[in-house]
């Protein structure tokens, strides 16, 4: 591989952390969640009451982006074999993984100055290759010239699914069809907004999983990387 770099895109909900994370341990490889960096953004602006159901106190988030009041940073852990993720130093893995931080993450990820900023970090984290990197823009903006693209996708329903049983495994309250509603908001979200929207880049392979378990979803990105 030119830059060693396995970009993945898709969306939510359809595995592409899991996918990600193992082909970097089987390939040695670094990971690297961009989801996780755009839900610090989304639990910084809703602890700091920068957003809510009406509106985004954007002026006020751009300026303490801009001035560097966030600083989002990853660490392994040993116990559980998994990276988390940091906020100025705090780890906020399981908060910025509950519905609530869900429900507002599409709607910051639409701002332009947040994704420029973000952007910029994950091409940072990647100038020395041996990186393997999910997200929605990974194949189209942040690594246009990856050596692997893989867009991974599912059916709503097997996503709404995984999500829901995953969230009632967590100890929320919460219905399948809430579940569903607010996957089918973030897609349209994700594929409407006018910055960098989730597509399928021309060079990408397209791997469906909604009948796929997970070793066979790593043993199909196994041969298209192969390819």
């Amino acid at each position: 591989m030119k830059n060693n770099i396995i970009a993945i895109d898709g969306h939510s909900s359809c595995g592409k952390s899991t996918l990600a994370k193992r082909l970097a341990a089987h390939f040695g490889f670094r990971y690297i969640d961009t989801g996780a960096m755009y839900r610090a953004v989304t639990h910084f602006a809703l602890e700091n009451k920068l957003i809510d159901s009406e509106k985004i106190d954007i002026s006020k988030l751009k300026n303490l982006i801009e001035n560097n009041a966030l600083v989002i940073d990853f660490q392994y852990n040993s116990e559980t074999g998994r990276s988390e993720t940091l906020l100025n130093g705090e780890n906020i893995e399981n908060e910025i993984r509950s519905s609530h931080t869900s429900d507002f993450v599409s709607r910051i990820a639409t701002l332009d100055f947040v994704r420029t900023y973000l952007v910029k970090q994950q091409q940072l984290m990647g100038k020395d290759g041996k990186l393997v990197m999910d997200g929605r823009d990974i194949t189209t903006v942040v690594f246009p010239n990856a050596d692997v693209k893989i867009f991974l996708t599912a059916s709503i329903e097997v996503r709404a699914e995984r999500r829901y049983k995953e969230l009632i495994a967590k100890g929320e309250v919460i219905s399948f069809d809430e579940v569903r509603d607010n996957l089918a908001l973030r897609d349209h979200i994700d594929s409407t907004r006018d910055v960098t929207p989730l597509t399928i880049a021309p060079d990408a392979v397209v791997l469906d999983n909604s009948n796929l378990t997970v070793d066979g979803t790593f043993k199909k990105a196994l041969e298209i990387i192969k390819r």
